[in-house]
């Protein structure tokens, strides 16, 4: 049986380029995963895409993950889920996301969980207070509203490649911020 501690330390190891643990990794948690995946798409194909997509990130930004003393498999499960949500978007499956939100996962968090989460989102806003009126209002749009970056561009009527430029440089901004 693999413990949360057992996935911590392999999620380190794939952060040094360890292929055997990211092998190890996939194994103990590809399911999960996946369920999430197909959850959110309703579509196996799709759904074993973006898990392939997912491992990708992590192998990727495993060096990023930081344990916090909270479960590692929910820095793997918001991966997963975002990639899938990332693929609804694209491929215009669904009209509304928030129809798709009923068969997502959802476990609450633990009061420890909560009052960290609650001094990071006030950490955020500070930092979202530092941008620029209309860049802070990009980055909610297109990262807490769902809006696509075409339709962000039409709303402040800039080219699309000056949106992407906004919203990429405003998160360097925020990364920034969050690291002081």
């Amino acid at each position: 049986m693999t413990t949360m501690a057992d996935i911590d330390r392999m999620i380190s190891r794939v952060a040094l380029g360890d292929r055997s643990a990211f092998s190890e990794l996939y194994d103990a948690t590809s399911a999960k995963l996946f369920g999430v995946a197909l959850r959110v798409l309703n579509n196996t194909a799709s759904a074993e895409d973006v898990l392939q997509e997912t491992y990708m990130k992590i192998w990727r930004y495993a060096d990023r993950y930081a344990s916090n003393g909270l479960s590692p498999m929910t820095w793997l499960i918001t991966i997963a889920r975002n990639t899938a949500i990332d693929r609804l978007r694209a491929t215009k499956q669904a009209d509304d996301i928030a129809d798709v939100e009923d068969r997502m996962a959802a476990s609450g968090p633990t009061p420890e969980q909560s009052a960290i989460a609650g001094s990071e989102a006030a950490r955020i806003i500070g930092c979202l207070d530092q941008l620029p009126d209309d860049r802070r209002a990009a980055v909610r749009g297109a990262y807490l509203e769902g809006d696509s970056y075409a339709d962000l561009a039409a709303k402040f009527d800039v080219p699309l490649n000056t949106m992407r430029t906004w919203l990429r440089r405003s998160l360097i901004a925020l990364r920034e911020c969050m690291t002081q």
